[in-house]
């Protein structure tokens, strides 16, 4: 990829955080509110600090993550991005690597299928960095020690109860099937990236219980979280003009972040659909 390309390039990555964190996703931090300790100035500080760095054709995947995850902790002092670095990733390293003509989705298979176990040490050194809440302890392969298996086999080991790691193991069949579909679908029908961005966070938060509430909250609260999020989903898609939901968008974002409930998987699964769509 040439200097020129790749500067391109990281302005998309970049432009994809920033929509993100610029859409109102109810529980998530965003520019109409900040919340679980965490602000805009520093989910747009950590979107300054990574997008060249996921970019660099020098770093390979697990250690592009990394050092993302050590800048950032360094500079903001919390853990704002790691979801999204986990999936910007396999996406940036498929699309550099992609053939002429050929699709995100099928050159993304071909590299989540060459990760390996340096990619996997480095991921984990990552995440423990990051400390994401409730990650707890599991029997094989924990995160707390160094794998002895691919990156791509510890995710096959929690897909499971990880939507992240379900994405690796499914070459992205949430992001591409709910996710990016949401995008193209709601910005045809408002003309706008932005509302768009919430549609897509919030049919994500109906099509599965949101692995960190799951994770903070347990499998049940997780479930009831889907349940609420229908009615809102329900009457937010009806609109003719979405900004006319913003009210009851923002009582659903309080009464979430009254109870310290953040759907933050959703909210990574809704960058990663942003950066799809800005790369196809």
């Amino acid at each position: 990829m040439t200097k020129r390309s790749n500067v391109a390039l990281q302005a998309i990555v970049h432009n994809s955080f920033i929509q993100e964190i610029d859409a109102l996703k109810p529980g998530n931090v965003s520019r109409y509110a900040a919340g679980h300790d965490m602000s805009y100035r520093d989910f747009e500080a950590s979107a300054n600090i990574c997008s060249p760095i996921l970019c660099r054709d020098s770093l390979g995947l697990g250690e592009s993550i990394f050092r993302c995850v050590e800048a950032t902790k360094k500079e903001v002092g919390c853990n704002t991005n790691l979801g999204m670095l986990l999936l910007f990733a396999p996406i940036i390293k498929a699309y550099k690597t992609k053939n002429k003509g050929e699709i995100v989705r099928s050159s993304l298979k071909n590299v989540l299928e060459h990760l390996d176990q340096n990619d996997g040490k480095n991921v984990y050194q990552a995440i423990r960095l990051a400390q994401p809440g409730g990650l707890g302890r599991v029997e094989k392969e924990d995160v707390n020690f160094s794998p002895n298996i691919s990156l791509l086999e510890a995710m096959a080991l929690a897909a499971e109860r990880d939507m992240i790691a379900h994405q690796y193991v499914s070459g992205f069949e949430t992001v591409f099937n709910i996710g990016l579909e949401s995008l193209v679908e709601f910005d045809k029908r408002w003309n706008s990236v932005e509302w768009a961005t919430v549609a897509c966070y919030l049919s994500l938060m109906v099509n599965f219980p949101d692995s960190h509430i799951r994770r903070k909250f347990g499998e049940d609260v997780a479930k009831q979280i889907v349940n609420r999020s229908k009615t809102v989903y329900e009457r937010f898609i009806n609109n003719k003009n979405p900004v006319e939901a913003k009210p009851e968008l923002l009582e659903f974002d309080k009464e979430l972040k009254d109870s310290g409930i953040n759907p933050g998987t959703s909210a990574d699964l809704t960058a990663a659909s942003l950066l799809i769509y800005a790369l196809r």
